[in-house]
């Protein structure tokens, strides 16, 4: 298989909820017009950000339907589904229903409860979801401080080159920025390696990032092209100053209780995706009032993605 290397942001969208918690996905027309109107050239859906943990195999297939629907002639937005979890045979299920629906990838993250042992049976776990969709590009997840899986990427694609013919790269959520480089120059280069992490973007590019996820990307994609385009036009300067701006966006998430904050941002631009699901904490009226005071001191209508006029939100 070919491997693409996608350059650009790739928003991970919220799942969006009604008031008692079940799917509203009404609402993902207008959410995917509004992500491509705002400069977004993918969705990696159902995974922290979509909740994917805290739904049932059957609304994620839901899920996998209505971003497939909006999707299906578009060419040039590429959505990969997370289809990682405890049980290799849901993950093998949802991976061949991803392909069914016509999804452009899946992921995968490792098991989180029995874990692999060494990165030798991780990438047999990969290799027994990836078999399942031989025609499909498979990424690995890795995202340590959820999973506690912390092999480094360097050694696992050492074990999996030229043994897992569809392995696409990796969703890298970490810091490590030396192992991150050692992926980028692994084979001068030869397999997809998407950062995940918002607030450190700048350094991945220096490093040679050029395809990103992230779920700040669904409310502030502006801010993210812009800094893009400063790094690329050489202007440091600018570009320092907007990764700072993201940075004092993100320090909300941490204030206001965490990722469920992510969803107050998106009720700012008018996009309401209700509320996370247990166990995941909401903050309280009372604080959403001082959240929306916070976001006006950082400016959050300036650089906040836009709704187009012809979007529609059910």
């Amino acid at each position: 298989m070919k491997i693409e290397h996608l350059k650009g942001l790739i928003a991970a969208p919220f799942t969006p909820m009604h008031a008692d918690g079940s799917l509203n996905l009404s609402i993902v027309p207008g959410y995917y017009e509004m992500l491509k109107a705002n400069g977004i050239m993918g969705a990696f859906i159902c995974g922290s950000t979509g909740e994917g943990v805290s739904m049932t195999q059957t609304e994620k297939k839901k899920v996998f339907e209505a971003w497939a629907s909006v999707s299906k002639d578009d060419n040039h937005f590429k959505v990969m589904p997370l289809v990682g979890g405890t049980s290799l045979n849901d993950c093998i299920e949802l991976a061949k229903y991803a392909e069914e629906c016509g999804l452009y990838a899946v992921a995968f993250t490792a098991p989180f409860y029995f874990k692999p042992a060494n990165v030798q049976v991780l990438a047999e776990t990969c290799r027994k979801v990836a078999n399942a969709v031989p025609n499909m590009p498979f990424y690995y997840y890795h995202i340590p401080v959820l999973t506690g899986v912390g092999f480094t990427m360097f050694d696992l694609l050492n074990e999996i080159d030229d043994k897992i013919l569809n392995f696409a790269g990796v969703k890298y959520t970490h810091e490590d920025f030396m192992d991150f480089l050692s992926c980028l120059n692994f084979k001068n280069g030869k397999y997809d390696m998407l950062w995940g992490r918002d607030e450190n973007i700048l350094a991945a590019l220096a490093l040679g990032a050029r395809g990103s996820v992230g779920s700040t990307f669904n409310y502030a994609a502006p801010l993210y092209n812009e800094l893009i385009a400063s790094f690329e036009q050489g202007d440091l300067e600018a570009a320092r100053k907007k990764q700072q701006q993201s940075i004092d966006m993100i320090r909300l998430l941490g204030k206001y209780g965490g990722i469920a904050t992510g969803k107050a941002y998106m009720k700012l631009m008018r996009l309401d995706c209700g509320e996370f699901r247990l166990p995941v904490r909401n903050m309280s009226p009372e604080q959403f009032q001082l959240f929306k005071k916070d976001a006006e001191q950082i400016k959050f209508s300036i650089f906040c993605s836009q709704m187009p006029a012809a979007s529609v939100i059910k």
